[in-house]
């Protein structure tokens, strides 16, 4: 099975670029790392008080997402969808058949850390460099539609998730195996696909 990885910082557009790579191929699937943040009392409390919560480590439920990763890679079908509330703090798992997946793509915050995790896996990689001002119109717009924050709330939260991820990805590099892609434009997502999937 293919592996792609798609990384960047909040609103740098992980998202849109994973839908294009679906819309465009056939048979693929998307794990994208915002879902599988942790829940209950604990999530509740952390993220009140823990600075960038959502942006670290510990909010990151990977026994989960590992699991769902390795089930996909090893059998080649997914029995559901899940998606995380983030004024909850709870997922919802929908119950959701898909078969046949050829590739996979892992997007989020999360994506490179946990690719860095497949020690004999070739995977490709895709880093988004996106503007910051733009990032933070996208974060901006989202929160306030989906996350019940206001916009200096949103502002505020979206410089400090800017600054969380580019200081932890400092000594992270990616490893050999790897065939890396940094995507700046539109041009550049066009010419990467076509080396991906022809």
């Amino acid at each position: 099975m293919k592996l792609i990885f798609i990384s960047g910082p909040s609103g740098s557009g992980k998202t849109t670029l994973s839908n294009q790579i679906i819309k465009k191929n056939k048979n693929g699937f998307v794990l994208s790392t915002d879902n599988y943040y942790k829940t209950g009392l604990i999530s509740k409390f952390l993220s009140k008080f823990v600075e960038g919560f959502f942006d670290r480590r510990i909010s990151f439920n990977y026994k989960l997402f590992k699991k769902d990763f390795d089930f996909i890679y090893e059998n080649g079908i997914s029995v559901h969808d899940r998606y995380y509330n983030f004024e909850k703090k709870t997922i919802q798992n929908i119950f959701n058949e898909t078969n046949n997946i050829s590739f996979l793509v892992v997007e989020g915050i999360f994506a490179k850390e946990f690719s860095n995790t497949l020690n004999k896996k070739n995977y490709y990689f895709l880093e988004l460099k996106t503007k910051k001002n733009d990032c933070m119109k996208r974060v901006v717009q989202r929160d306030y539609k989906e996350r019940g924050k206001d916009k200096k709330q949103a502002e505020n939260d979206f410089l400090k998730s800017w600054e969380i991820y580019y200081e932890k990805f400092k000594p992270i590099s990616i490893k050999n195996n790897t065939n890396e892609f940094i995507i700046r434009n539109n041009s550049d997502v066009d010419e990467i696909l076509k080396k991906l999937f022809n």
